[in-house]
């Protein structure tokens, strides 16, 4: 019975064919011990890949001398690899679990193209679906989040998905097949465990299929969400513009709060955070809003999105300016560009600097007589708060030359009595 449950369920869902390699993840415990012995027991062409995290000392190296045990034993190649889980998370910032699962995740698709596998077969069951519903539940989510676990994810493949992990452990009993345990499943200290050992046993003793019916409710949230996430990204068409979020736009939207939780959960900004974003917006303009890795600021008609990770930050460079110089003739034509600046070389005397603007910079527009201050120039100019942050000035001395990629300062132009040119280019 348990074997057609899960070839059912491969054949409804359309996991993958019967003539498709499947590369199972064997941990060593029960739920992927089970996958192994249904896919060999129902013909498939599997291989294995165990990942020893160096996260349980003696515990991680039992469990791969249990997976080396069990696929010599069935006859079924095995690829084991190694990681420094807890120096990957230290340089990339993260916590051990995600570490792990980047690190488990990226290995298996290398590995997967590596043997021609046509899928990743991992172990996760009902209750694991289950748990992920009350865990984003709890956290704070959207529909997507009450979805619980995809039965597919590109070639990441989950064929056990419909049984419990009571169904697991007595099909394993059954064949008398044994299994190791991770001890860290067993102590109630991550939030999912707190779930699984004592939310879920409160809950069952309201509704003992409880179970059962989130799954039921999650799969049933799943196919809403199709037509929920075709409308979501059409809105997202009509608001999302080059600048950020049109606010006029987003507004007229059926479901305004809605369509911008979507937008910026992906950016790492929780349902708290989105309300208070929206609520900002028939408030005054300069407010600021950040994620781990993003930024948005309230500005006067759009709500502006940056990226302030540190990888950001890192590849920021400052503008690169080209310098020609060459005598002038009539035949000169002045570029028109923005991006090209024209001046009487020999009106500059000092060294070049280049600069972010700041507060109390003067300089006279091309064209006018008297000095503005840079920080009216931009307002006046409708610029945003971002694009106000990154603007840069060069300067020769004291003095502001141009306001690179914007405008030229009036007392360096070129007039009747120049006899030189220079020409400034915006790499």
């Amino acid at each position: 019975m348990f074997h057609l449950q899960i070839a059912q369920y491969i054949e409804k869902e359309k996991l993958f064919g019967l003539k498709d390699k499947v590369l199972i993840a064997l941990s060593g415990g029960a739920d992927s011990v089970a996958l192994l012995r249904v896919m060999v027991y129902l013909g498939y062409t599997c291989e294995a890949a165990h990942c020893n995290f160096h996260l349980r000392g003696e515990e991680s190296e039992r469990d791969e001398s249990f997976v080396r045990r069990l696929c010599k034993k069935m006859n079924v190649p095995l690829h084991v690899i190694h990681f420094d889980t807890s120096g990957y998370a230290a340089q990339h910032q993260v916590s051990i679990e995600m570490a792990a699962r980047e690190l488990r995740y990226d290995w298996f698709e290398k590995l997967r193209k590596e043997q021609n596998a046509d899928v990743i077969a991992v172990a996760h069951h009902r209750d694991d679906s289950v748990e992920t519903l009350l865990l984003n539940l709890i956290r704070g989510t959207g529909i997507n989040g009450l979805t619980g676990i995809h039965p597919k994810n590109n070639h990441v493949v989950r064929p056990l998905l419909t049984v419990s992990r009571e169904d697991i452990l007595a099909y394993l009993k059954g064949m008398e097949q044994d299994y190791v345990t991770d001890s860290t499943n067993l102590q109630d200290e991550y939030t999912r465990n707190k779930i699984r050992l004592n939310l879920l046993p409160m809950m069952e003793t309201i509704n003992p299929s409880i179970k059962s019916s989130l799954f039921s409710t999650a799969s049933h949230l799943l196919d809403a969400s199709v037509i929920y996430n075709k409308v979501i990204e059409e809105g997202k068409e009509r608001v999302l513009t080059e600048e950020g979020i049109s606010i006029e736009k987003l507004l007229a939207e059926p479901s305004p709060r809605a369509l911008l939780f979507e937008i910026l959960y992906p950016l790492g900004f929780n349902s708290a955070q989105a309300d208070d974003i929206f609520l900002s917006l028939d408030r005054q303009s300069g407010r600021r809003f950040f994620s781990s890795s993003w930024m948005v600021v309230r500005d006067r008609t759009h709500l502006l999105i940056k990226d302030v990770s540190l990888q950001a930050a890192e590849t920021e460079d400052k503008p690169v300016i080209k310098e020609e110089r060459f005598p002038y003739t009539t035949e000169f034509v002045i570029p028109r560009d923005k991006k090209t600046a024209c001046f009487d070389a020999d009106k500059i005397n000092n060294p070049f600097t280049l600069r972010k603007w700041k507060a109390g910079d003067k300089f006279v527009p091309f064209g006018m007589k008297g000095k503005k201050n840079v920080s009216d120039y931009l307002t006046d100019a409708k610029f945003s708060i971002l694009e106000k942050e990154n603007m840069y000035v060069l300067c020769s001395g004291e003095q502001i030359v141009w306001l690179v990629g914007e405008r030229t300062d009036n007392r360096f132009r070129i007039d009747k009595d120049t006899k030189n040119v220079l020409l400034l280019r915006l790499i």
